[in-house]
């Protein structure tokens, strides 16, 4: 049986690293599809739950960016993407789902970056038994999935990412086949064409379907 060929380099979108504060100070729609290949890890008592990032969507700050929940200044909630990069902005949405974001940008800005599709590379096991009845490849395929396979709650907002009981590590270097399109689900202006800030690994099993909201604006 043959393997790789340890003579031959490994290609730096394979190569993952510790990433600084300062990776994340940049505005979001740079920082989305840097994060794409980057592995997020997360500690529980049941065990740690691993996924590789597929599909991501950035979100801008204060009148910037109409499908953002930074748009009109910061609330109670959304007070984390005015803050320190780096951490975790996590909401509920339908009454029933968490969906996470990594926050990111600019000094003296506001954004996030929406975690939209993932593959389980750790603790499969314990993501199929939190996700009883999915297929392995729907996981964490979708915000609210992700969420639930990795066991993070929405009281978990505002914690660091870059501490336990979180694990980031990212590309040296992001997929070279990287698809963008409109956000997927977003209403008005912001759901629209105008708006190009979902990123995606071109053919992984891990992107969720891409779902254009019926009030979304061209």
């Amino acid at each position: 049986m043959s393997g790789p060929d340890p003579s031959e380099p490994t290609p730096p979108e394979a190569r993952l690293v510790v990433p600084d504060r300062s990776f994340f100070a940049v505005d979001p729609v740079e920082l989305a599809p840097r994060l794409l290949g980057a592995v997020l890890a997360h500690e529980t008592a049941d065990g740690t739950v691993a996924v590789r990032l597929v599909e991501v969507e950035a979100y801008r700050g204060l009148g910037e960016d109409p499908g953002s929940h930074a748009h009109r200044g910061p609330t109670p909630r959304t007070r984390v993407m005015f803050g320190e990069p780096g951490r975790l902005y996590a909401y509920f949405t339908y009454g029933m789902h968490t969906c996470l974001n990594v926050v990111g940008h600019a000094p003296g800005a506001a954004g996030a970056v929406l975690l939209r599709g993932a593959t389980v590379v750790e603790g499969l096991e314990l993501a199929r038994s939190r996700r009883g009845g999915a297929s392995d490849r729907d996981l964490a395929r979708g915000p609210a999935r992700l969420a639930v396979a990795l066991g993070v709650p929405l009281s978990a907002s505002g914690a660091d990412l870059l501490a336990p009981p979180f694990r980031l590590l990212v590309p040296a270097a992001p997929p070279t086949a990287v698809v963008s399109t409109a956000r997927t689900g977003v209403s008005g202006a912001g759901g629209g064409a105008a708006y190009p800030w979902r990123f995606a690994v071109a053919g992984d099993p891990g992107v969720s379907p891409y779902r254009r909201h019926a009030r979304s604006h061209d």
